[in-house]
């Protein structure tokens, strides 16, 4: 690919997650003609059919080669530095780190232009207008990828020319030989002058591939032509083969052992080795050479076959990610964002989300064709989703500094109207406030508490001074004061005698009279409550009566079987009731003052409310116990 395709390439990357580096290169699965050529023989006179390998290698991105280097903590100018960093080193040793570099400057480079282009959109801008800004970062960056193309086409080239000297050399030698060949006569004064040829020809570096076979067998046929045609001493050819021996016998032990290699790249590169190795050896005697041949080429089968399962194998999980991958891509797109309208429904969509990046994290890489698209697919809906909620949050915030505001313009006007005695229409203007208090949407917990107190102590202030002017209806409070605590003690009386046998008749005929009894002094009315509620609550214990008491037993069951994420929400929502009961038991006390007891009318309707008042009461007495048993619980 040329520099000028991979960066358009690298541009359209997404921006990296944290949660796991999927943009690293991994090596692929090589070729059939890769791995079978290893088992060849290329010595002259021992496999005239075989084909030539000259420098086989593993895959370029094989993994034991692949840069360790994490570019994606750098900022662009980290990474132009970087950039410049890897010029000064060799050509043919930074193409990996080059990659990696160029997909994490994209990366950040689409991230900026993203958030330009947005923010052309959202002041009013046609999109396709849109034209990004020149960056003083990217433009070294593309000079110096220029620079980098530049050094790899000279380098190649030189490489090239270097080939094709070396093919000019080999083949001026193989001539030569050809030439002792022909005049056999002398080949006997050649002998020293073969042995140098051969030195220098196996000196001399690569060829270009398309050449290799043929210059290799024309290499063979003149050397062996020339041993066939040698008049020599037996002993020296004899000791010629005998030392050939011994090196191949010691390269077939080598190729042996590589099957106990663990690492299959490793041993795969060692064998490539020992081929070379194994060229450059002489020929040894003929009647050993088929056999000798047989045994590496078997050891290097076991490689070869074990070479190529890697792959296979490595091919077969990138698939299972790459179905896995797709797969989370599909369950956190199924997500409706749009559906998320509270804070609970966000922090279980959020909590669904953070698990499914757990679960990216631990998958390994899919193929690379599809790898980094999936990756890009995947942190896009991540950061669609994050966006979203933090639209929500801020709106929400807004929304509560919004009731906030309210809030307080209520209690100031509350404070402004406390000590107002005009009775009758403050009276009327507070139960106003205290209506349109109940319309106005929650506030930050933090606030909640405090504004609430604050309103209350205002609206409680005017109407405990508004109660003492009333000095009738402050006698009858008394009067329903100790009314009251003549039917805790009757209760308490009932709980004590241990000989009683129609308790819950009595019981209920006292609880019937305390809600005939009208409201007592306010500053009275918690303390006799809270007496009251102690002793029903001794006497539901002790006579089994089921109301409240079986409702509480039921309620608990409840909880026995429930999760706990359940629990926490039934907790929030009774807290909610026992404050909605509560602003309702304020209402009723507060209306009390309207109601002339005089009348007829009045009185039936006086009743009517206090009777309404106690059912309050009452409600969130077992509120107040459904809530202490979910905490001892929790």
């Amino acid at each position: 690919m040329e520099l000028r395709e991979m960066s358009e390439s690298c541009e359209n990357q997404e921006k990296d997650l944290t949660l796991n580096n999927d943009t690293a290169v991994t090596p692929e699965k090589p070729s059939n003609d890769t791995v079978e050529t290893v088992a060849t023989e290329n010595t002259p006179g021992e496999n005239d059919n075989a084909p030539i390998v000259d420098n086989a290698q593993a895959p370029e991105d094989d993994p034991a080669g692949k840069s360790t280097t994490d570019y994606s903590t750098l900022d662009k100018q980290g990474l132009v530095a970087a950039l410049e960093a890897q010029l000064q080193k060799p050509i043919e040793s930074i193409r990996d780190d080059v990659n990696l570099i160029k997909i994490a400057f994209y990366s950040l480079r689409n991230a900026e232009l993203a958030a330009e282009k947005e923010e052309f959109v959202a002041n009013g801008n046609e999109e396709t207008a849109f034209a990004p800004k020149s960056d003083a970062d990217e433009e070294r960056f593309k000079e110096l990828l220029n620079e980098i193309k530049e050094k790899r086409a000279e380098y190649n080239a030189q490489q090239e020319a270097e080939k094709e000297d070396n093919l000019r050399k080999k083949q001026a030698i193989i001539e030569e030989i050809n030439s002792i060949v022909g005049d056999p006569d002398n080949i006997n004064k050649q002998y020293g002058r073969i042995q140098q040829l051969q030195q220098e020809f196996k000196a001399i570096g690569e060829v270009p591939a398309a050449h290799v076979t043929e210059m290799w067998k024309s290499y063979q046929k003149a050397t062996e032509s020339f041993y066939d045609l040698l008049k020599m001493n037996k002993e020296l050819r004899d000791y010629d083969f005998k030392k050939n021996l011994e090196a191949k016998q010691q390269l077939c032990s080598e190729a042996e052992s590589l099957d106990e290699v663990e690492d299959v790249v490793i041993a795969f590169r060692k064998l490539q080795d020992l081929h070379n190795q194994w060229r450059e050896i002489g020929p040894v005697a003929k009647e050993i050479r088929e056999e000798l041949w047989t045994r590496f080429k078997e050891a290097s089968a076991k490689i070869n076959k074990k070479y190529q399962a890697f792959f296979e194998d490595r091919k077969k999980k990138e698939k299972e990610n790459e179905i896995a991958k797709i797969a989370l891509c599909e369950r956190i797109e199924a997500i409706d964002i749009d559906s998320l309208k509270s804070f609970a429904k966000w922090d279980e969509a959020t909590k669904i989300i953070l698990g499914l990046q757990e679960e990216w994290k631990k998958l390994g890489f899919a193929s690379r064709k599809v790898n980094a698209d999936l990756f890009a697919r995947f942190r896009t809906t991540c950061d669609k989703f994050f966006a979203r909620k933090a639209e929500f949050f801020k709106a929400m915030k807004e929304e509560f500094a919004a009731n906030l505001e309210k809030k307080i313009a209520l209690c100031e006007q509350a404070e402004a109207l406390k000590d107002s005695t005009d009775w009758k229409k403050t009276t009327e203007k507070m139960i106003a406030l205290q209506r349109e208090w109940k319309t106005i949407g929650p506030v930050v917990k933090k606030h909640s508490d405090n504004v609430w107190k604050r309103f209350i102590a205002a609206c409680d202030y005017f109407f405990e001074q508004k109660n003492k002017q009333t000095s009738s209806v402050h006698q009858t409070e008394h009067a329903n004061l100790a009314a009251k605590r003549e039917i805790i003690e009757a209760i308490n009386a009932l709980v004590a005698d241990d000989t009683e046998t129609e308790g819950e008749k009595k019981v209920r005929e006292l609880m019937k009279r305390w809600q005939e009894i009208g409201h007592v002094p306010f500053k009275e009315k918690d303390k006799v409550y809270a007496e009251y509620k102690e002793a029903t609550a001794k006497a539901f214990e002790k006579f089994d009566m089921k109301e409240a008491h079986g409702k509480l037993g039921n309620f608990e069951a409840s909880l026995s079987s429930s999760s706990q994420d359940k629990i926490y929400r039934e907790r929030e929502r009774l807290v909610r009731a026992f404050e909605q009961k509560c602003n309702e038991l304020k209402t009723y006390e507060n209306n009390l003052g309207f109601f002339n007891a005089q009348s007829k009318g009045g009185s039936s309707m006086l009743k009517e409310v206090e009777r309404r008042i106690q059912k309050i009461k009452e409600e969130l007495a077992l509120l107040e116990q459904k809530i202490k048993m979910i905490d001892e619980k929790l």
